[in-house]
């Protein structure tokens, strides 16, 4: 990608310059792209990549944060994605519609673990759950369907989250102190990033008791999909042992295969 004088990527144009630019609008767009590239961004460097005054760039910021577009973070002070991205983010995740794709894959997990599958996607450092089917075993664990939960809580989450490198995890948590679920949830950056490095290499991500007290599960990242996504399985944790975790992570891992192929 071409970059400018200052190392930073150049805004894409997909057409013509407009007979009339509006600048302040034009600038206002290209911090939301640059957004997308960074995760998060200061305001010194909003200043630099625009080549205006930190006076002129923080009140674009302020108006991005107005109405949503941005947050900024109460302890890095960066500013990162807003509620308002996430929500469009998610409305056109709901018409790519993986959820089609991934029914089948979900039923099948379903029945043959005979536990609750979900499927989830990652929204900066949070999980939203895009589809569900629960156990119908009478003590079984609840969808989640259409909730969201922090993702270092969830192995969800994690299974996402360690596709990404240790400087992007580290840009998703600024800070080293995680809050916390459960009383088992990771609760620094540092144990969070130690244990990402065990998810790639056993290629899937645990969770005991972390999100919720009496859950286990297991969660594998879906390679080449739209946008980051994994599917779960959650279980009681009265129901495992050494050799069922063997056997969920294993199901769970082919599960994701088979998904990876529709949508290649």
């Amino acid at each position: 990608m071409t970059a400018t004088s200052e190392g930073f990527p150049l805004a894409p144009e997909h057409t013509a310059s407009p007979q009339y630019p509006i600048e302040s609008v034009d600038n206002a767009l290209r911090l939301l792209w640059l957004l997308s590239e960074r995760r998060s961004l200061r305001l010194t460097e909003a200043s630099q990549y625009l080549g205006v005054a930190s006076s002129t760039a923080h009140r674009l910021l302020a108006m991005l944060q107005y109405r949503g577009f941005v947050r900024q973070n109460p302890s890095s002070k960066a500013y990162e994605s807003g509620p308002s991205l996430d929500r469009i983010a998610f409305a056109l995740l709901r018409r790519l519609d993986i959820r089609d794709l991934a029914r089948p894959v979900l039923e099948k997990l379903n029945e043959t673990t005979g536990e609750t599958v979900h499927l989830g996607t990652l929204e900066g450092s949070t999980v939203r759950y895009l589809d569900s089917l629960e156990s119908s075993r009478a003590v079984r664990v609840a969808s989640r369907s259409g909730g969201a939960m922090p993702a270092h809580c969830t192995s969800t989450g994690k299974a996402m989250i360690a596709t990404l490198d240790d400087a992007q995890v580290s840009g998703l948590y600024p800070d080293e102190a995680l809050p916390q679920q459960t009383p088992k949830s990771v609760a620094t950056r540092t144990a969070l990033l130690s244990e990402l490095s065990e998810v790639r290499a056993r290629g899937y991500a645990i969770g005991d008791e972390e999100s919720e007290e009496g859950v286990w599960s297991v969660a594998v990242a879906v390679a080449g999909a739209p946008v980051p996504t994994a599917i779960n399985i959650s279980v009681p944790i009265s129901r495992m042992n050494a050799k069922r975790r063997k056997e969920l992570a294993a199901l769970a891992k082919s599960a994701a295969a088979d998904l990876e192929a529709e949508l290649s």
